[in-house]
């Protein structure tokens, strides 16, 4: 057997080429888009990728199936359940696909159905030889985690309730992958960081036995409470989820490979006021925060420089990148793993244009905690976050009196569903950027919970007229939602230098 995984750190995705050395015959799952690192191996390894298989239809990156099928003239399939714009084969329940010879044997794969995080979610259990007790390993998509499952809420499982996909979830786990022996090797479809669960491991492989000791989702409990776990404190959903959902069912552009074309700096800004273009910098954190272009978005590419332009920037939006020198193409190609392909061009060194053209820049106002005049932080647990409480576990108590610097900008506070609210003292309105889970476990107080995967549709719950103050748990999102906010009209925004982290160190 060849087997190989790639995983692509900056979306903590894992794809899986695996080929019989004595045939030739290869199978690649769940490719990412750009495919050439796929093409090289297996050629080298004389290897003739014949068929691509997707555990689910996903919802966080754009799939590579229909450019490895271009390449290779691969067949394209998914679980029996997939509805596609396109032709595909479809995968049965117990199904095996052989990649040996006439006599059978040889390398193998079986599917497993396994609904729960999607309605047509597979595994693959391989094989080297047909008949081992112990299989080499399954390929888990986003059914079972290192360290966690599949979220059961996202939109691609459209008209079944959390409650019912996580049920099925329960099923598929126990009645399918538990019963696989101990000595299994996991390989799942993602890693830590990924929004496709909350409590995922660094680490990117596994067995069956140690999961079934060790992950808390698996532990002995009824139904119920397993549906309960698994429906509470999942992190808020990128808004680029349903859009990359709705390319990898119905079909999308392919991959254009190549650099952004380089635009001059009246350009760019003719892009933003006639075309509606939004500018993104790419900078690392420290030269973004020191000058940028007044009302450019954020975020950088040292971080999940994708995920988060997915979450600020809506799909389809005209993008033109305000990059390092020779960072551009890398820009450009982490934003088409994710289906945003619209990149008008790139502004060439940044920075030089800021200094020849001072009257166009901004430096982002960033304050420390103690600044805010908010009295001693209290890191308490949050009771309950979608509940209108401004104060720490079961404490209910209100933001301390207190004035922001005049240099300083705006704070954030509670949850809400509905328009803006008032969330403390001084009109100064907290926002905790964070996912729920990290919010829950403690926050600042009188903080609201607006995450910055969902921070551009909840925008109309904070009045642009008061202070805004942002943080998450580094100072790294809540830079990227103080930008987001900039570009909206918002007058007074700052962030709090090293965010939840620092106040913790500072309360030691």
């Amino acid at each position: 057997m060849h087997f190989a995984q790639y995983y692509l750190d900056c979306l903590s995705q894992a794809s899986y080429l695996i080929g019989d050395k004595t045939t030739g015959r290869a199978v690649l799952v769940d490719p990412r888009r750009d495919i050439d690192d796929y093409l090289h191996d297996a050629e080298a390894a004389g290897l003739r990728i014949e068929l691509v298989i997707e555990t689910h239809i996903h919802a966080d990156f754009l799939s590579g199936h229909l450019e490895l099928a271009r390449a290779t003239g691969a067949t394209i399939a998914f679980g029996e359940a997939a509805e596609t714009g396109f032709p595909v084969r479809r995968l049965r329940d117990g199904e095996r696909i052989s990649l040996g010879g006439d006599d059978g044997q040889g390398v193998s794969l079986t599917v497993l159905a396994t609904p729960g995080h999607t309605l047509e979610s597979i595994c693959v259990v391989l094989r080297e030889h047909p008949d081992d007790d112990v299989p080499f390993g399954v390929l888990t998509g986003d059914t079972l985690f290192v360290g966690d499952v599949g979220r059961p809420d996202l939109l691609s499982a459209a008209g079944h309730t959390p409650q019912d996909m996580a049920a099925r979830l329960h099923r598929s786990l126990h009645t399918k992958l538990l019963t696989l022996p101990d000595a299994t090797r996991v390989f799942p479809a993602h890693g830590a960081g990924s929004a496709c669960g909350r409590s995922l491991s660094s680490e990117t492989s596994s067995t069956i036995g140690d999961q079934r000791r060790f992950n808390y989702a698996l532990q002995p409990m009824p139904v119920d409470d397993f549906i309960r776990l698994v429906t509470a404190g999942q992190p808020a959903t990128p808004g680029y989820f349903a859009h990359d959902a709705a390319l990898n069912r119905d079909g999308h552009p392919l991959l254009e490979p190549g650099p952004p074309p380089a635009l001059t700096l009246d350009e760019a800004l003719a892009a933003r006021d006639r075309q509606g273009a939004v500018l993104l910098d790419c900078r690392p954190l420290a030269a973004y925060t020191r000058a940028h272009l007044t009302g450019s978005l954020h975020t950088s590419l040292d971080t999940r420089f994708a995920e988060y332009a997915g979450s600020v920037v809506t799909p389809g939006t005209p993008i033109v990148l305000l990059a390092d020198p020779g960072t551009e193409q890398e820009a450009r190609l982490r934003l088409a793993r994710i289906g945003y392909d619209h990149v008008l061009g790139h502004l060439p060194d940044p920075a030089a244009v800021l200094d020849r053209r001072p009257e166009l820049s901004s430096s982002s106002r960033r304050i420390r905690y103690e600044e805010l005049g908010l009295g001693e932080a209290r890191l308490e647990g949050v009771a309950e976050a979608e509940g209108g409480r401004t104060g720490g576990a079961e404490s209910g108590d209100a933001i301390p009196t207190g004035s922001l610097p005049t240099d300083s900008g705006p704070t954030d506070s509670g949850p809400t569903d509905s328009g803006p609210t008032d969330s403390g003292p001084g009109d100064i309105q907290l926002i905790d950027v964070r996912n729920p889970a990290e919010y829950e476990a403690g926050a600042l107080p009188g903080a609201r919970n607006l995450p910055l995967a969902g921070l551009a549709h909840r925008i109309a719950e904070l009045d642009p007229s008061r202070r805004v103050v942002l943080y998450c748990r580094s100072g790294n999102r809540s830079v990227i939602a103080a930008a987001l906010l900039e570009a909206r009209g918002f007058a007074e925004v700052c962030d709090v230098i090293g965010g939840y982290e620092a106040v913790g160190a500072g309360t030691q």
